[in-house]
């Protein structure tokens, strides 16, 4: 009988390699990752290579392969086990185990995580582990290793906490978690996509679902590590004292978020104005809205400051606003046909709604010259009114040139009285 010791596994497939049922055991591993890889060709032109600009995409595609290859190696080995020996197919189980945690885990880390150098740095330090855990098996002297890190503690009270209880606790933490994190991407992914809900809706599924998937793998990952978790309510306890003095303000911004997403007052794309802050709104999170300006800064609002402060949102109802262009045309000049060249002017550029039309008023009779305003509407406030401003000053201004119409400036005429002659003793003649 063959031992599960995977020294004795390694020591029995060297002393079967004089044999000839040896090569059952390379067909039947050569059959097991030929149609697993058949299989995982098949499946994997569902998946996309790459995920669209902007989406992520959890690629499948690398994982079939091992999965099935494992899958198939047992069952083969199970097959054959009855009438050949299955050393060497035992020997190629971890290996096939092995490049498909490798691999589940760099997919499920990527999907996961947005890219960044602490990524890369946990997936080669699962690899090394893996291929560390992959040898000492391999050697037989895991069982040993094992041991010795479980010697290695302490006795805190009735409960002994070793080196390995330790790892493991963090294992499953770690593991635990990023399950939960990826099992939230997925359904993050669903429901950023149903378009049937408003997005703001969307928003708050995904962030609530994200934040229960998190405490459900805490709670499971606890007890694992043998942490009872009745300490837990010591820990609320600590949490609501530092909610009370500490983190008040970022709890009120957090409880915020959630109520700008619910209430639906802004949503993404919206344009507002608040705290001396004018722009396009492109990301709502937990702490923060952020807000885009029109020069391209972006300014990161608290939440609590959209809750508390006058909030002017352009887009609320309609993304129409209205745009006032104050002139001056002197008392000389014909009012009527000057208005009938502001509109045109206004009418002319693609920008401007038709609906409602542009109109111009007689605002009131200055000093100088007659005081006209031109009221048009635009549709795409996010552009910006400076450079539209611009545009239709300087058509009016052209048309104006055309018309002999005069836009006048302050003056001031002085007039010299000339004197009726030399005074005399003090007195004027």
């Amino acid at each position: 009988m063959i031992s599960s010791n995977a020294h004795n596994l390694f020591l029995e497939a060297l002393a079967e390699l004089g044999d000839a049922r040896l090569w059952w055991q390379f067909a039947t591993i050569g059959a097991s990752l030929l149609i697993a890889w058949l299989i995982a060709y098949a499946l994997g032109k569902h998946f996309p290579r790459k995920a669209s600009p902007g989406e992520k995409s959890l690629a499948l595609r690398r994982v079939l392969f091992p999965l099935f290859a494992l899958i198939l190696l047992l069952i083969g080995k199970s097959v054959v086990a009855g009438w050949l020996p299955v050393a060497l197919i035992s020997l190629v189980i971890p290996l096939a185990l092995s490049l498909l945690l490798i691999r589940g885990t760099s997919e499920i880390l990527r999907f996961a995580f947005a890219p960044s150098g602490l990524i890369i740095l946990v997936e080669k330090t699962v690899t090394w582990i893996v291929l560390i855990g992959l040898a000492l098996y391999l050697s037989g002297v895991h069982h040993e290793v094992l041991k010795a890190l479980d010697e290695l503690g302490i006795n805190i009270g009735k409960q002994r906490i070793s080196l390995l209880l330790v790892l493991e606790g963090v294992a499953s933490m770690i593991v635990t978690v990023v399950i939960a994190l990826w099992i939230s991407r997925l359904i993050e992914s669903r429901v950023m996509h149903a378009d049937t809900f408003d997005l703001n809706l969307r928003i708050v599924l995904s962030k609530v679902t994200r934040a229960l998937l998190i405490l459900v793998g805490v709670l499971i990952a606890l007890p694992l590590a043998g942490i009872d978790i009745t300490f837990l309510s010591i820990f609320g306890g600590a949490l609501g004292v530092g909610l009370g003095f500490g983190l008040q303000k970022i709890a009120s911004n957090y409880i915020s978020g959630f109520i700008i997403l619910l209430d639906r007052s802004v949503r993404i794309g919206d344009i507002i104005a608040v705290d001396n802050k004018f722009g396009e709104i492109t990301q709502i999170n937990n702490r923060y809205t952020v807000l885009k300006g029109l020069d391209g800064t972006e300014a990161l609002i608290p939440n609590e400051t959209l809750i508390t402060s006058i909030v002017v949102n352009h887009s609320f109802t309609t993304r129409q606003v209205r745009v006032n262009l104050p002139l001056q045309i002197s008392y000389d000049s014909p009012l009527e046909q000057a208005m009938g060249l502001m509109c045109a002017a206004a009418a002319a550029n693609p920008r401007v709604l038709q609906d409602p039309s542009p109109e111009v008023f007689l605002r009131e009779f200055a000093d100088n010259g007659l005081m006209l305003e031109l009221v048009i509407w635009i549709a795409d406030p996010e552009e910006g009114q400076l450079s539209l401003r611009s545009a239709l000053n300087l058509e009016i201004w052209r048309r104006f040139q055309a018309a002999g119409i005069e836009i006048p400036y302050p003056r001031r005429d002085i007039r010299v009285l000339a004197s009726a002659g030399p005074a005399v003793n003090g007195t004027p003649a």
